[in-house]
């Protein structure tokens, strides 16, 4: 079996890329947060809650000090919280949140879809509510879709964080498939501000 391990991309080929939407710095001006790491959290329960709940766990993360939450990978449009529903009250949270503390805050919501139009109508929705943020599975929505959706953040003021979910299945292998450093290589070139590196200690 084969693995691959790196590669190198010449610079030629790079430029026909535009990269990152945006970066850290503007995510800084942003969220008027400069000195210190930014901290944040994943909502959980990931599955299970309504969108008001959902809602709710938002508002106390953020209203208890911290600069972001966002959603889990999976967390897309189930019958019991439909995406629509559920960025609605986040927004209303990140709102009410903002007023009482006097900070910028953010949500990461999750926009991956099944088709690139319906990707592209929830980054809409997004914007239209005003949030600063949204998510993308890279991997399963694919890298057309994830350039896609980068390239609208650009021209939309939107940043773009990333998920890597299904990378365990191409990387974790010893004797196939092929190291993250690839797939990290592919996505800088695709487009995201950045992305979920996993937790310190596994889960």
């Amino acid at each position: 079996a084969l693995r691959l391990e790196d590669l190198r991309i010449p610079n030629s080929y790079i430029k026909t890329f535009q990269g990152p939407p945006h970066g850290i710095q503007v995510e800084r001006d942003k969220l008027n947060k400069y000195g210190r790491p930014l901290l944040g959290c994943t909502i959980k329960p990931k599955l299970g809650l309504s969108a008001k709940n959902y809602g709710r766990a938002v508002y106390e993360c953020l209203r208890g000090g911290l600069d972001f939450t966002k959603d889990d990978e999976n967390v897309n449009s189930q019958p019991f919280m439909r995406w629509r529903d559920r960025f609605v009250f986040c927004a209303e949270a990140l709102y009410k949140a903002q007023a009482e503390t006097g900070e910028i805050k953010g949500h990461y919501l999750n926009a991956t879809a099944g088709t690139c139009e319906e990707m592209i109508k929830r980054a809409v929705f997004a914007r239209e509510l005003g949030v600063p943020i949204v998510m993308h599975d890279y991997l399963t929505g694919g890298f057309t879709a994830n350039t896609s959706l980068a390239h609208y953040c650009r021209d939309n003021g939107l940043l773009l964080h990333i998920h890597r979910a299904m990378h365990a299945v191409i990387d974790r292998q010893k004797n196939h498939g092929m190291h993250f450093r690839v797939l990290a290589k592919a996505l800088r070139l695709s487009g995201g501000d950045h992305i979920h590196a996993g937790t310190v200690v596994g889960k």
